[in-house]
């Protein structure tokens, strides 16, 4: 028997669809009799798969022997001529309901209603249904609403694979897709040409950017969702303020209403890869439109850190610049926050707690961990379905011998978070690890008030600059040992920096309010020398360099001068000459190690013969300074 031409293209579709298990769940309920559903409105972002579903969906009905009818938004030029036949078990499939003006209320008022009984429906379009499906108590009954998103990172792997992308390339497609199936489909073919590469991306953002936004009412909607992009979350007066309007609902509520933006507690915010295409998109073809929109997002930003919630707007003026921000890398991840929460524990949760502490830190840890949630409730950060992605323990820590952590405490009110973790990812940043960040800084600003709060990571090296920027410093003193894993303790003394001004401090930082006007000052050689000793000494601290007096002699601002100390220290590593001088002044001050002991321990050296090196360092390090200011 011969094989037609859609039969082969119908087999090649199933062959490339993965995943949707959920989605597939939903369409067999469709089909059973005895369900109460009868419409499902699928709904998602351009290119994420809905005309795929639907394909297996119609392949699932002729499998059921169901008659299927597929209507397609492309190809209708209006509702005057639209007929479908009611038969009995009927399948309609609708796609791209969003290209008819009124199809979709047509359908609910003037077809469906004329169905067969036993009809099972669905409807795909990129736009949210219309609320009056959840808000009709009859139809409220019949229809399940489903939100469809990228695909997770298994089914991803698998299109890849199926797709012929060699193994090597999946993980970075993965990580530039976010799961998008058609990004995941234009990698495919760039790979089958050449390699994927950050080269090849700009050619499937242009691509995708195409596919997002395919109809934009007028040049000033394509501009909301353009400034939409730049800013953490979109409210109606920072829009407003963005495209310098007095009225701005209208727009906002067109952006509301895109399949490809959110919404949560603090605004609309597009999807990720949508995000990344616009910006990706703007900055090439406006980038002066592009600064114009960060200097009016900046400028409401600073007016609005007036207000007496002034520290949140802190995250939206980082994430603004996240691209030159100490911080940037760890809040580029924030907007996918949205679907996280905090929460106390089940009971249950307090064992997976525990397991995770022993699958990442060991058994040690773990009995230290149910040692103290005797004591103290942990917050689980819970995933969007409620279950537990993280949790972290805040205590009030006092000596106890049991645990290494808490031996040797120093005397007064010191809160410590003495276990966090994202379950899967451990300490790795993370959205889970972002949003316990946020918790904790509000945490920070309310509540009483302890001496100093304490933060333990597994591994110091990573967070030392983002610590620092937020006036957490190194405390080698207090790092401990569990077991086989030594632990690195930061600090910020509540007693030296209270809460507001710890905030005044960050927005400083990021130039969310005005620096003080640094003093000009001029230094001789002598007192050059001795402002560069103290600088090296302070300089683990968070605002160690705040008051010295090269800021003056050498103009700078602090952040400016830190830089500078990084910059020459990295001018003494490229020098033969000057290699044994830069290793002892990284382990001494720029990334110290416990003590003094330790860092000769860790370089090898006597202790005699690490002073002679440490000595010529500072020496060699003031010379170069000093060359520099004149």
């Amino acid at each position: 028997m011969s094989t037609r031409l859609g039969d082969r293209l119908d087999a090649a579709r199933q062959r490339g669809f993965v995943g949707r298990r959920r989605e597939l769940a939903a369409f067999h309920d469709l089909l059973d009799q005895a369900s109460a559903t009868q419409v499902l409105l699928v709904h998602g972002a351009g290119g994420v798969g809905k005309t795929a579903l639907l394909h297996r969906y119609a392949w699932l009905a002729n499998r059921a022997e169901r008659t299927v009818v597929w209507l397609d938004g492309h190809e209708l030029t209006g509702l005057d001529d639209l007929k479908v036949d009611a038969a009995d078990g009927l399948v309609l499939l609708v796609d791209t309901v969003e290209r008819v003006p009124g199809l979709e209320r047509w359908l609910r008022r003037e077809l469906l209603p004329r169905l067969p009984a036993d009809a099972a429906v669905v409807i795909a379009g990129r736009d949210r249904p219309e609320p009056v499906w959840r808000a009709d108590p009859g139809w409220r009954e019949l229809v399940r609403v489903i939100p469809l998103g990228n695909l997770d990172h298994e089914d991803g792997t698998r299109l890849l694979a199926a797709r012929g992308v060699s193994e090597e390339e999946r993980e970075a497609a993965l990580e530039f897709t976010r799961g998008h199936p058609l990004a995941l489909a234009l990698v495919a073919d760039v790979s089958a040409q050449r390699r994927f590469s950050a080269g090849s991306a700009h050619e499937v953002m242009g691509e995708l950017l195409r596919g997002f936004v395919e109809t934009v009412p007028s040049p000033l909607h394509r501009r909301a969702l353009e400034a939409c992009a730049q800013v953490l979350a979109t409210t109606e007066p920072l829009l407003q303020a963005l495209l310098d309007l007095d009225d701005a609902s209208e727009l906002f509520s067109w952006l509301r209403g895109l399949s490809i933006v959110e919404y949560g507690s603090r605004g609309l915010f597009p999807h990720d890869l949508a995000r990344d295409a616009l910006v990706a998109e703007l900055g090439w073809r406006d980038p002066d439109g592009c600064e114009e929109i960060r200097r009016r997002a900046a400028a409401y930003y600073r007016q609005q850190f007036a207000e007496p919630s002034r520290h949140s707007v802190l995250l939206d003026y980082v994430y603004l610049h996240r691209a030159t921000s100490a911080l940037g890398s760890f809040v580029v991840g924030y907007p996918q926050t949205s679907s996280l929460s905090a929460d106390r524990p089940t009971r249950a949760e307090l064992g997976t707690i525990v397991s995770w502490v022993r699958k990442h830190e060991g058994d040690e840890s773990a009995r230290l961990c149910e040692r103290w949630l005797a004591r103290h409730e942990p917050t689980v950060i819970r995933g969007r379905d409620g279950t537990a992605a993280g949790f972290y323990l805040l205590i009030d820590a006092v000596p106890d011998p049991e645990d290494p952590a808490t031996r040797d405490l120093e005397p007064g009110h010191t809160r410590m978070v003495r276990f966090w973790m994202d379950g899967r990812r451990y300490q790795e940043p993370s959205p889970v690890q972002l949003f316990m960040t946020t918790q904790l800084f509000r945490s920070y600003l309310t509540g009483d008030r302890p001496d100093r709060t304490l933060l333990t990571f597994a591994s110091a090296e990573p967070w030392v600059e983002g610590c620092a920027h937020v006036d957490f410093h190194r405390l080698p003193s207090a790092d401990f040992t569990v077991g086989e894993h030594t632990f690195a303790v930061f600090c910020h003394d509540w007693r030296e920096v209270p809460p507001l001004t710890w905030v005044a401090r960050l927005a400083e930082r990021d130039a969310l309010i005005e620096a003080a006007p640094v003093e000009r000052r001029t230094l001789d050689e002598e007192q050059f020398a001795q402002a560069v000793r103290d600088a090296l000494r302070a300089y683990g601290r968070a605002d160690g360099l705040r008051d010295s007096p090269l800021l003056g002699a050498l103009n700078l601002r602090e952040h400016e001068l830190r830089a500078l100390f990084e910059e020459v220290a990295a001018q003494l590593a490229a020098s033969p000459r000057d290699l044994k001088a830069h290793r002892a002044l990284h382990h001494t001050f720029l990334r110290p190690a416990r003590t003094q002991a330790d860092a000769a321990t860790l370089l090898g050296l006597p202790t005699t013969t690490y002073r002679r090196h440490l000595a010529l360092a500072e020496a060699r390090f003031t010379e170069l300074l000093w060359q520099r200011a004149h």
